[in-house]
């Protein structure tokens, strides 16, 4: 297979988008931890220390999810300046390393996305109770 500069430019567009959704998630928990801080000062209860240890792994999460995004990226413009430079081979395995560090980065945001089921779930528990 022979891929051109414009093949990894492709990924440009899927993997910006990812990263805006990766931070929306970021400050949305962010927001999240500090009105369960507010709260938990207030009450202590079991729910809120559950949704601590919660939150605390999926920010976690975001940051490798984040953080692999941005690897992809460069790894994906390294790729552009040896398929530019005319370096074939290395511009081919650069970009199959974007591709694997984009899929690692959506396996980790499929994971996240099963912990925040969790979090909803003790949230739903605690309504239950009451």
């Amino acid at each position: 297979m022979q891929i051109t500069v414009t093949t990894p430019a492709l990924l440009f567009p899927a993997i910006s988008l990812f990263m805006l959704a990766f931070t929306n998630r970021f400050l949305s928990l962010g927001s999240r931890i500090r009105s369960l801080h507010d709260h938990f000062l207030r009450s202590e209860e079991e729910s809120a220390r559950k949704q601590i240890s919660n939150l605390r792994k999926r920010i976690y999460m975001i940051r490798q999810m984040q953080g692999l995004g941005v690897l992809s990226m460069l790894s994906c413009i390294l790729s552009m300046i040896c398929l530019v430079e005319d370096w074939t081979l290395a511009g081919e395995v650069l970009f199959g390393l974007s591709l694997a560090l984009l899929m690692a980065s959506l396996w980790v945001s499929f994971l996240e996305i099963r912990i925040s089921v969790n979090a909803l779930d003790i949230l739903l528990e605690d309504m239950e109770k009451r």
